[in-house]
């Protein structure tokens, strides 16, 4: 038979533990808490960056493709032809003025 001290003093040994792990488990709850949050506003803010550089690059690779596809390109160098894809996604007209291929 177990003694009412020992039962006691077990149950009393269990709510100490039980009361200094739930404060720490709180602790460590809101260090958590406030990681998740602060990665997740980080990638809110930068994510519109990302998105943008994104289609940049994709409009300036579509764009790169169409001049070589059907422009005249003879004396043009890649660069320069990086240059006009990139003047054509930000509105430029110079992409105009180079001829056409004839076909």
């Amino acid at each position: 038979m177990i003694h009412k001290d020992t039962l006691f003093s077990f149950a009393q040994n269990l709510f100490i533990w039980l009361s200094v792990s739930d404060n720490d488990l709180l602790q460590n709850e809101k260090k958590s808490i406030i990681i998740f949050l602060f990665l997740i506003t980080t990638l809110a803010y930068f994510y519109p960056v990302i998105k943008h550089a994104k289609n940049k690059l994709d409009c300036e690779a579509i764009a790169k493709n169409y001049i070589i596809k059907n422009k005249n390109i003879i004396g043009i160098n890649n660069r320069e032809i990086k240059m006009l894809s990139t003047n054509f996604c930000y509105g430029g007209e110079e992409i105009y003025e180079i001829e056409n291929l004839k076909n």
